[in-house]
């Protein structure tokens, strides 16, 4: 796919570094890599422009600021081919980070955060089982997350 998108073996330096720190600057890692700064940002605006580097976000500890309910979802529908009009109403539930449309058991899997158990009761009652398509879902709270890592994507 990269050959497609031509993506060298600069352009995956890049994105890994960039993906275990974005606070460093271009010249930075131009240094690092023993490219000019100015190369760095002609190739981070090019992928940027393909669509594969889709900005920079900061990492919160939620739990900190009093998120302390992260929970799974597993959403069965009526007809698959609701998906997409399912999806579109989860998209405007703010408490819902990320959505993945699946095979197995279920036809979504939701990942929420919510600040506590009445927060995400409040979700799941009053919001999620009202959305048309919905036929039932399961809920798994996390109790841990052990983990989060990115993938290497330098080959």
């Amino acid at each position: 796919m990269s050959h497609n998108l031509n993506i060298d073996k600069l352009d995956l330096q890049i994105i890994s570094e960039m993906m275990s720190n974005a606070e460093i600057s271009y010249a930075d890692l131009g240094k690092k890599l023993f490219v000019s700064g100015g190369t760095i940002h002609v190739r981070m605006k090019k992928l940027q422009e393909l669509g594969i580097v889709k900005g920079t976000r900061l990492h919160v500890d939620l739990k900190m600021i009093g998120y302390d309910v992260i929970a799974f979802i597993g959403i069965f529908l009526e007809k698959s081919s609701l998906y997409d009009s399912v999806a579109k109403e989860l998209r405007k539930m703010p408490e819902i980070v990320r959505l993945n449309y699946t095979t197995g058991s279920y036809s979504m899997f939701a990942e929420i955060i919510c600040k506590d158990i009445t927060s995400l009761r409040r979700v799941l009652h009053d919001e999620l089982q009202k959305i048309k398509g919905i036929e039932r879902t399961e809920t798994f709270i996390s109790l841990e997350e052990s983990f989060t890592r990115t993938i290497n994507v330098v080959e």
